[in-house]
């Protein structure tokens, strides 16, 4: 990104393969725009979640092999994702580096954390009880943040406190990741003291 337009914190990126073609617009400064459209209904809401709560405008567009599954085009929106924001982040803006938010959905509470470490890092203590939700298979919704921890290269800890529904413990977790990305994305006058090498040195 050019220094001459500093408080532009936007990305577009497209990504094709033998699979899928993901075609993402996200802007770290909107919150009022979300278009959303993967073919996967209950991940599409689960994305629209995500921007709100994260206080972003996201366009999304995406088709994959869904008549095979949906794992490809899931860790395909993750990569994505995780490019975008990685471009995003990078700079001349300080940021507060951390986010961590206790979020709850009804009976279920998850526990989401970040740092834009500039090391791609996915801890993960979430267990499903249902294969699907809608035709979202709950094996991937951790296959989309562990992709989307590498090609950020943040550090990223969601745990499950408790819940029953695993609607809920999904919603909980992308709300979630939304909320603490919006505090880790929080400009700051002052940089934020680290002894690491990488997007946050």
């Amino acid at each position: 990104m050019s220094k001459d337009a500093p408080g532009v914190r936007f990305a577009e990126i497209e990504r094709e393969t033998a699979e899928t073609r993901v075609h993402m617009v996200l802007d770290l400064d909107g919150g009022s725009r979300h278009d959303v459209g993967t073919g996967i209904g209950f991940f599409d809401h689960m994305l629209t979640l995500l921007a709100f709560h994260g206080q972003i405008d996201l366009g999304v567009s995406a088709v994959g092999d869904l008549e095979v599954d949906d794992h490809h085009l899931v860790e395909d929106v993750g990569i994505v994702m995780g490019q975008a924001l990685r471009e995003a982040l990078v700079s001349e803006q300080n940021i507060t580096r951390y986010g961590s938010v206790q979020s709850p959905m009804d009976e279920a509470l998850v526990l989401v954390v970040i740092d834009v470490s500039g090391r791609g890092v996915l801890t993960w203590n979430v267990d499903f009880q249902r294969e699907k939700l809608g035709e979202l298979s709950t094996e991937c919704i951790r296959e989309f943040f562990r992709a989307l921890a590498a090609h950020s290269r943040m550090t990223i800890h969601v745990h499950k406190t408790c819940g029953l529904n695993d609607h809920h413990v999904a919603e909980a977790i992308f709300k979630g990741f939304g909320r603490a990305l919006h505090l880790a994305a929080e400009p700051v006058d002052r940089r934020v003291p680290s002894t690491t090498k990488g997007l946050r040195d």
